[in-house]
């Protein structure tokens, strides 16, 4: 195994750092918009969990 920078993994790591910067700018939304809020919260949590699982198993899968 070495590095393969054609791997989807750096796209996974790019959705995941999407998902935090969701949650990140949801509360700051001007009021217009504001109330988009939660569902953005929401998105970007999904993003992050979902991300974050498939890297840790491709993680595992590559150790064993």
């Amino acid at each position: 195994m070495g590095f393969n920078s054609n791997s989807p993994i750096f796209l996974f790591i790019a959705a995941l750092f999407a998902g935090f910067a969701l949650i990140y700018v949801s509360p700051l939304l001007p009021a217009v918009i504001a109330s988009f809020a939660p569902f953005l919260t929401f998105v970007g949590a999904i993003a992050v969990i979902v991300f974050s699982l498939y890297i840790l198993y491709k993680a595992l899968r590559a150790l064993f």
